[in-house]
């Protein structure tokens, strides 16, 4: 089955936000830490930096790696919700424009941040 570009702009920017809400955002938090360990370091300014390492062994550190990686992270969101608008069209929509419209704004935002 083809889809329109729009329908791909739209699937890209929501698999850009979801991507980001899963491995960044402080909201999901919970579903990332049972996954890590924290680890501080002191880095050359004397000042303590935090760091979130993927748990050892089993399932608990593959999951750890995937939501480490943002890359690894995007693959499969994109993967999700491109099955979720193929297999669901109706019910797939509002959530996929809902994200599509946070991920322009996160993109605004950043940009914003950046320049002014």
């Amino acid at each position: 089955m083809l889809i329109s570009w729009m329908e791909l702009i739209v699937i890209s920017l929501a698999s850009f936000r979801l991507t980001r809400l899963i491995v960044f955002d402080k909201i999901t938090e919970f579903i990332r830490s049972p996954f890590f360990v924290e680890e501080v370091e002191v880095n050359e300014n004397g000042e303590e930096e935090l760091y979130y390492v993927p748990k050892s062994g089993g399932i608990n550190h593959f999951i750890g790696e995937l939501l480490s990686c943002y890359w690894c992270t995007g693959i499969w969101s994109a993967a999700g919700l491109c099955l979720f608008y193929l297999q669901w069209p109706a019910f797939a929509t509002p959530f996929l424009l809902i994200l599509a419209v946070a991920g322009i704004a996160a993109i605004i935002e950043t940009i914003i941040q950046r320049y002014l």
